[in-house]
């Protein structure tokens, strides 16, 4: 099978539990440093799909790359060739396929329980609801044509599909210890003054942490087998 790209904004979220899966199912990837000064490729021909990972950074950013990887992901939609977005990568796909980015109605950072927009969403995420990691300022709209899945308490747009291949995401399934023990600690002065309903305290999630990781990985082994069935070879 080819490898599958992979689009890295930031240096502190990288592929994680993402790449753990891809290696445990002896699928390649690459991936592209963006903030490492890395050029995307001019096509996808040679990857069997496109991974958006997150980052700080808006999907309404005019960063030099944007205009490149808006196209690289409406030429994978028309080749079918399956894209999967992580919190940013949701919002950037949301936005290549004609649907908008703006601040989120709360600020959303932890756990957070996510219930069925649609009867698809079992399919993709398994028995519901689910609880995953968040951390976000800014939410996605539905694109034309794509079928909304999950919804948030704080936030409604938490997933959808477009052509039952193409995943959009608000939330971070890719997360792993690490990351998360990074994220917390770079974030806890954000997390300690915010007054958004949507945010947790970091000693609230360090208390239940190894099983709330335990059970998101599981979710995350449905969602990342769901998506890579439309791999190509």
């Amino acid at each position: 099978m080819k490898p599958v790209a992979i689009v890295q904004h930031d240096i502190h979220d990288g592929p994680s539990y993402f790449a753990t899966w891809l290696q445990g199912q002896g699928i390649g990837f690459e991936v592209f440093a963006m903030f490492d000064g890395n050029t995307l490729p001019a096509d996808l021909s040679r990857f069997s799909g496109l991974c958006m990972l997150g980052g700080p950074m808006s999907a309404n950013d005019a960063l030099p790359y944007y205009p490149q990887l808006l196209r690289l992901v409406r030429a994978a939609v028309q080749l079918r060739q399956p894209v999967i977005g992580h919190c940013l990568g949701g919002q950037l796909l949301s936005r290549a396929l004609g649907g908008t980015v703006q601040a989120s109605a709360n600020l959303e950072i932890g756990w957070s329980r996510l219930d069925p927009a649609h009867v698809e969403a079992a399919d993709w995420f398994g028995p519901l609801p689910v609880q995953l990691f968040q951390w976000h300022g800014e939410s996605f709209s539905i694109p034309p044509g794509a079928t909304h899945l999950l919804v948030g308490q704080h936030c409604a747009n938490q997933a959808y599909v477009l052509d039952d291949m193409h995943l959009g995401m608000q939330f971070h399934c890719e997360v792993d210890l690490p990351k998360l023990q990074c994220w917390l600690e770079l974030g806890a002065s954000e997390m300690q003054r915010s007054t958004s309903p949507g945010v947790q305290r970091p000693d609230a999630i360090l208390q239940t942490l190894q099983a709330d990781l335990e059970r998101s990985q599981r979710t995350a082994d449905r969602i990342y087998s769901r998506w890579a069935q439309g791999l190509q070879r």
